[in-house]
């Protein structure tokens, strides 16, 4: 082979293998995150910007043990809620507007975790009722008050009809299926599968606590 040709396929060697390789995922910028070492999580009142009254007392109830078995130590969401009512701070936007510094200052904590509820509802169709779930995140530094960490989640559930072979029949069930979702949807599962894939995503997730001995400060290849 002519020695030109080796010589030039040499020099575009490194241009194909890069081409070749894989580009691993932005994510999320955990450097803020590894530098305050976070020990503890203040989970304050969620904001409910639903019509659903409920939603956010629902709420509160999924979020505190995904959060625990991530390994990091979680002030009782209850007890945190009645000693802010006490200090003053009864709403929670109110509270979501407050200093962070402050609010960790109450309890001891490390850090702040502010939720807010964007979506808790059920689509009616005739035939199918979808369920919807959509919340925001976003922790932050008890001792600055800066942004360690945020994510999204939107988890939507439409139940699947099986089919008897009898068109009639199966559009009465699927229809007396949806009026009942609609009248009773159940949105916990789909919290707690929001909050389960907020923590533990790959890249986009909170990293392993120091309560979590196998994984704290091991899994800086996922996060």
């Amino acid at each position: 082979m002519n020695k030109n040709i080796i010589y030039s396929l040499l020099l575009l060697l490194p241009v194909l293998l890069a081409g070749c390789s894989t580009t691993p995922p932005a994510g999320y910028d955990y450097t803020a995150f590894r530098s305050a070492d976070p020990h503890s999580i203040l989970i304050v009142p969620v904001v409910n910007n639903t019509v659903d009254v409920d939603a956010a007392d629902y709420f509160l109830s999924a979020i505190s043990q995904p959060v625990a078995e991530r390994g990091y130590y979680v002030f009782p969401v209850n007890m945190v809620k009645r000693v802010m009512e006490e200090d003053g701070l009864a709403d929670a936007h109110m509270v979501h507007h407050a200093d962070p510094t402050r609010l960790a200052a109450l309890f001891g904590a490390d850090s702040v975790l502010y939720i807010t509820v964007e979506r808790w509802d059920a689509q009616y169709a005739v035939l199918a009722t979808t369920v919807t779930v959509e919340f925001n995140y976003v922790l932050k530094d008890g001792h600055t008050g800066n942004e360690l960490w945020s994510t999204a989640q939107k988890i939507v559930y439409q139940p699947q009809n099986s089919s008897s072979g009898n068109l009639i029949a199966d559009l009465v069930v699927a229809a007396v299926q949806a009026a009942a979702t609609k009248a009773a949807p159940n949105y916990m599962p789909l919290a707690r599968q929001a909050n389960g894939k907020a923590v533990v995503q790959t890249h986009y997730g909170l990293p392993a606590g120091p309560y979590n001995l196998k994984e704290y400060q091991n899994d800086m290849d996922r996060f």
